[in-house]
Formats: structure tokens, C-alpha cells, sequence
């Protein structure tokens, strides 16, 4: 029964709006700089991982709540838009910029900057102000604690390599985990040509 109470809702959420959405519209470019800035960390690796084993350490990372397929399209961008803001901030630091070539950096700035600015227009068509309580609830508060202990780990780390290079490949991860993300609401809007 609850499943189905879930379906009936989810299939309101999605019929509401113009031509059957809520108006989030994600471009497939929109997708493909996801997809880019993923390479983009990959290139800024400059450390083995297995020199810096020492600093490993589990984020929690709410993949659960983020990939679980339960988020509603709103959720979904809220959550969307967290993460590539939180992640935009990360790599605006001044530490950032001594830590990795600056012109990879200065690239994934721009595709994640080119993103938000594609989500701030889909989360103003989503987000009435019934929701703004979205961004200090569920999903979205998991993201920003998560990304908190980024920081934190950071600064406790002093900035070192060592720990950029942990978190590098962690934001890997969740940035990962927001290109699938993309195409589940690129999905959620109709468009179903991703390749």
C-alpha cells in the first residue's frame, strides 16, 4: 500500500505544471559538464591515493538518500543544487588554488558555476514557498553536513596534499552521484534522449 501511495504521488508531482512537469528542464549540455567535470578531478590527481592511505577517511556520504530513487523532482534539484554549490565553494577556496594546477581548477569552476546557473532557473520553477523548507530538511541538510565535515577534515588536515587528494577523490564520488542525479531528473521532465 505504501508503495503505491508513493507511485500516486510521485506521478502527481510529475503531472503538475506545464506540459506535464514542473518545468525543470536540464539541457543534455547540462549533463555532458557533469560528465566533464568529472574528468576535469580525474586529471587533477597528483598524488598516488596509496601514498596518502594514512588520511583516508569515510565522509558518510548520503548516497542513499541521494541515488535512492524516493526524491521527488524538487527534493531531486534541491539536492541537485547543494551539491554542485557546496562543491563550487570547495574549489573557490584559497587553499584550493595552491593545491591543484589552475587551470584544470579554473575549468571545473566554470562547469560547475554553468551548471548552477542552469539549476538556480529549474529551482525557482520547482521550489514554490511551500518548499523552501526543502533546503533545511532531509536529503539537502544530509549534503550540506556532509560537505561540513569536508571542510572540517580539511582544516584538521591543515590542507595538506595528502588530504586535498582524499578529497578529490571523494568529491569524485559525489559528483558522481550527482550526474546520475541529472539524468534522473532529465528523466523526470520527459526527455529521455541521454545517450
Amino acid at each position: 500500500m505504501a508503495f503505491v501511495l508513493s507511485l500516486l504521488m510521485a506521478l502527481v508531482l510529475v503531472s503538475y505544471g506545464p506540459g506535464g512537469s514542473l518545468g525543470c528542464d536540464l539541457s543534455q549540455n547540462h549533463v555532458l559538464i557533469g560528465r566533464k567535470n568529472l574528468r576535469l578531478l580525474g586529471q587533477m590527481r597528483r598524488l598516488s591515493p596509496r601514498l596518502c592511505l594514512q588520511d583516508r577517511k569515510d565522509f558518510a556520504f548520503p548516497q542513499e538518500m541521494v541515488e535512492g530513487g524516493q526524491l521527488q523532482e524538487a527534493q531531486a534539484v534541491s539536492v541537485l543544487h547543494e551539491m554542485l554549490q557546496q562543491s563550487f565553494n570547495l574549489f573557490h577556496t584559497e587553499s584550493s588554488s595552491a593545491a591543484w594546477d589552475t587551470t584544470l581548477l579554473e575549468q571545473i569552476r566554470t562547469g560547475l558555476h554553468q551548471q548552477l546557473d542552469d539549476l538556480d532557473t529549474c529551482l525557482g520553477q520547482v521550489m514554490g514557498e511551500e518548499d523552501s523548507a526543502l533546503g533545511r530538511t532531509g536529503p539537502t541538510l544530509a549534503v550540506k553536513r556532509y560537505f561540513q565535515g569536508v571542510h572540517v577534515y580539511l582544516k584538521e588536515k591543515e590542507y595538506s596534499d595528502c588530504a586535498w587528494e582524499t578529497v578529490r577523490v571523494e568529491i569524485m564520488r559525489s559528483l558522481s552521484s550527482s550526474v546520475s542525479l541529472q539524468e534522473r531528473l532529465r528523466m523526470m521532465d520527459g526527455d529521455l534522449s541521454s545517450p
